[in-house]
């Protein structure tokens, strides 16, 4: 499909029971679970730091060099770090995160990921030129709040000196973050955003692109391709309702959706833009019952979906098909939502069973994922894909003989070709619309969807059921329909 830019703002229990509660969820009550469960995963990690009252997590990560002989796993190889070598400057990496607010859940494996990065590097990394430098990590708390996330960035940058940026968890958190290090020269990666959202979202120029930031996530097209190849499996009257919030994400996905879906004889019915954070959508409800549509789809947050959803069932309305993007890729999102939420599908850009290894450490998906619910008690996740781009930090860094000058710095990472944990990433391939490389900046992983079920160690599992867009990754099962 053909990508196109978009004026204005652009972008991204299981308690065993079945009946319905009487009343929406609260933005109060859906916060409470995103932030016991980020508190979990902090205690079982056993990083330093806490959140203080304003919510921001302060945390100052530090990998020292040694002198002493040890292996030192770094990407795409073992290092030895030996007496011999001496020993470089400190290099500092912000990575910015929300902890706290409505993309809570975006964030929930993040300090696990630290504890795992810093550990790759406890001994020092060392880069191109021949020195061994400690390495520091600052992570900070956006409140899923993009104006936050400028300022946490900003700080970063003019305060704690950063050499370079890592970020990732929709468009409110990446775009701000990525703004920031675009005018104050700070190479920056990241992540989990859709491509457009993150590259029209900050009016990147296709001619151009940016100079300091580079970014790894698939686009609207790819969700479409498994959506649709989905929604072809199954019989509906293709008849869709869309619920598109007046956010980054959303008026991206409108555009792309309409055109595409409506030249593959869909219906497509728009209910209109809604300010994220709504309480009630009767009137979207209402809309969508009248148009009898079969399918739902969406992209919203955690607790906007889940009031919806709610909604929805309170008020008779049970589409055969509902495919969410954002609010469905978290455990906690479903347990929110409860059983009536079995049976709904969602994008998937991370899974145990995808075929790759950490450049770090050798690990595969299933690995880490085991290795996440050892240490921190919790169920996997998808955001475990933030783990990449430290890979693709360290593999940048270890190229680049002048790490104290952040042009030197950029050009390695601009160069980026390397196997990751998300599968391959590679920057020198040329950019071409209808690849991997749809944009400069950008590069393209694997996606499938994913479909949530009755689980067996944990109350719902997602498993795999179309990967039109990733051959390379098995699918666990048929899609089945939502139960009336």
């Amino acid at each position: 499909m053909k990508s196109r830019s978009v004026n204005g703002t652009t972008g991204r229990q299981a308690d065993g029971h079945t009946s319905l509660e009487d009343r929406s969820v609260s933005r109060r009550e859906f916060l409470k679970i995103a932030g016991l469960a980020g508190a979990a995963i902090g205690t079982a990690g056993g990083l330093a730091g806490l959140l203080s009252a304003c919510g921001e997590a302060e945390t100052t990560t530090t990998a020292g060099a040694t002198t002493t002989a040890g292996p030192v796993t770094t990407a795409g190889s073992t290092t030895t770090v030996s007496a011999a070598e001496e020993t470089g400057a400190e290099i500092k990496i912000g990575w910015v995160t929300p902890q706290t607010g409505p993309l809570a859940s975006f964030g929930v494996p993040d300090k696990y990921c630290v504890e795992r990065w810093t550990e790759t590097v406890k001994d020092g990394l060392v880069c191109g030129d021949g020195k061994n430098h400690p390495v520091t990590i600052l992570t900070r708390d956006t409140q899923s709040d993009s104006n936050r996330a400028a300022q946490v960035a900003g700080d970063l940058i003019n305060n704690d000196k950063v050499d370079m940026m890592m970020v990732a968890s929709a468009p409110e958190n990446t775009n701000p973050v990525a703004d920031q290090c675009e005018a104050n020269g700070v190479p920056c990666l990241s992540g989990q955003t859709p491509w457009q959202a993150f590259f029209f979202g900050r009016n990147g120029d296709p001619a151009v692109g940016f100079k300091w930031t580079y970014h790894v996530f698939v686009g609207v097209e790819d969700l479409i391709t498994v959506y649709a190849a989905m929604w072809d499996s199954v019989t509906t009257n293709k008849t869709i309702g869309a619920l598109w919030p007046n956010d980054a994400d959303g008026n991206v996905f409108r555009p792309e959706f309409t055109g595409v879906l409506e030249a593959n004889q869909y219906t497509l019915v728009d209910a209109g833009a809604f300010q994220p954070g709504s309480e009630d959508y009767t009137a979207q409800i209402s809309q969508f019952k009248k148009a009898g549509c079969e399918i739902v789809t969406a992209v919203v947050n955690p607790p906007d979906f889940t009031n919806f959803w709610k909604q929805a069932y309170q008020q008779g309305f049970r589409p055969k098909v509902a495919t969410i993007a954002k609010a469905l890729l978290f455990p906690q999102s479903i347990e929110a939502v409860g059983d009536i939420g079995i049976g709904i599908t969602s994008e998937v850009a991370w899974h145990p069973t995808f075929p790759f290894k950490s450049s770090l450490t050798g690990e595969t998906c299933q690995e880490l994922a085991d290795d996440f619910e050892k240490r921190t008690g919790q169920q996997w996740t998808i955001p475990l894909l933030h783990y990449i781009v430290f890979e693709m930090a360290v593999d940048a860094l270890k190229r680049t003989p002048d790490v104290s000058d952040k042009e030197s710095i950029i050009k390695a990472v601009s160069t980026i070709k390397m196997d990751t944990l998300e599968g391959p990433v590679d920057f020198t391939l040329p950019v071409k619309e209808g690849t991997v490389r749809p944009m400069p900046n950008i590069y393209k992983p694997p996606i499938c969807l994913g479909q949530w079920v009755k689980g067996t160690k944990w109350p719902y599992d997602l498993v795999l059921v179309n990967n039109a867009a990733a051959p390379m990754v098995t699918v666990q099962q048929e899609p089945m329909l939502l139960t009336p």
